[in-house]
């Protein structure tokens, strides 16, 4: 069995996709490389077929018709095969020194009595232009090369949340947990994080920079005038992470609030990317997504809209909503998304 299976969902990514395979690369035999052809048009299935060809025991190849990055994650995880399991975008890289101390701790963390659920990195956003980059640590929040359960975290901050850029998962957990990720749907990485939380009992973090998350291509999907056309889909994940997850049968209270923080966050962003459209018939999409919350779960809907994003949000009138898109703003320099 391999240590660790790396799916890297491709689309048309000839122009980057190499600088990503041959940062995985130096992992060697304790890593698969499964490089996933979503059914791109450009040169992508050659580059993915010429990397299997050059290193066949490392990586494979898999060409499929194109179901958009969701479909791709979950060819990954059907034909991996490595005890844990992460997904490396083909844009995005990994850095050499923090991958080998990641590797090093799957080792450690591969016998028996100490496999664990979920293994937690930090990950840097490498924003184009931008003077200084945001990384998004957790050693403020979670013990340190030690297997841990959620009892032992503290509680996150304001933007501080688990992105599919800093976890890698236990490969049968994903596999047990029934994860399936909608076809032709943007931004399921938030589903892809969230659904499987409720089934992660043992942790571990390593306090290293690992992943590079690369924001700057003008057709890339998080930024946000992408986003705003693309609102639909954002959506739609919205609703999936409430539908999929009922999170008062999550018993463990720490679990249950960081997972209610998470679902915040993402429910924020939908609303704020209607607000800042500024048509009127987005605004009625915000109407419609809280009518949506409210008939779902009550509870849920008093949490999320009334807490302190829930009410920033929701000041009324065109004066309330320039001061939400404010916060936004503020918010975009402090924490570093996009």
């Amino acid at each position: 069995m391999k240590l660790l299976s790396v799916a890297i969902p491709c689309y048309n990514s000839q122009d980057y996709m190499r600088y990503c395979i041959e940062s995985l690369l130096p992992g060697g035999e304790d890593v698969e490389i499964l490089i996933v052809n979503d059914g791109s048009v450009d040169q992508t299935s050659a580059i993915a077929n010429e990397y299997a060809l050059k290193y066949p025991t490392i990586v494979r190849a898999i060409h499929q018709k194109n179901g958009g990055h969701g479909e791709a994650v979950n060819a990954g995880i059907r034909h991996a095969s490595g005890l844990y399991f992460k997904v490396v975008d083909s844009d995005d890289w990994v850095d050499t020194r923090a991958y080998m101390k990641v590797l090093e701790a799957l080792r450690y963390l591969s016998t028996d009595e100490k496999i664990v659920d979920m293994v937690i990195n930090n990950f840097v956003y490498e924003k184009e232009h931008a003077k200084y980059k945001k990384i998004m640590k957790y050693d403020n929040v979670l013990p340190q090369d030690v297997i841990f359960s959620w009892n032992d975290m503290k509680p996150f901050r304001k933007g501080q949340y688990i992105l599919m850029h800093s976890v890698i998962y236990r490969t049968q957990l994903l596999i047990d947990s029934g994860l399936e990720l909608p076809k032709h749907t943007f931004y399921v990485d938030n589903l892809y994080v969230y659904a499987p939380l409720q089934h992660v009992k043992k942790l571990y973090y390593v306090n290293v920079d690992l992943y590079r998350y690369f924001i700057g291509r003008e057709d890339q999907s998080v930024q946000e005038a992408t986003m705003i056309k693309r609102i639909d889909q954002q959506i739609k994940v919205n609703k999936l992470m409430i539908e999929q997850i009922d999170l008062e049968s999550i018993k463990n209270p720490n679990l249950k609030g960081y997972m209610l923080r998470h679902l915040e966050i993402v429910t924020v962003v939908s609303a704020i990317l209607l607000i800042r459209s500024g048509t009127a018939e987005n605004l009625q999409k915000k109407a419609a997504l809280w009518k949506y919350i409210k008939n779902k779960d009550t509870h849920l809907y008093r949490r999320l809209k009334y807490g302190i994003m829930g009410n920033l949000i929701n000041l009324p009138g065109s004066a309330g909503r320039k001061v939400s898109i404010g916060a936004y703003k503020i918010s975009q320099k402090l924490v570093g998304f996009n």
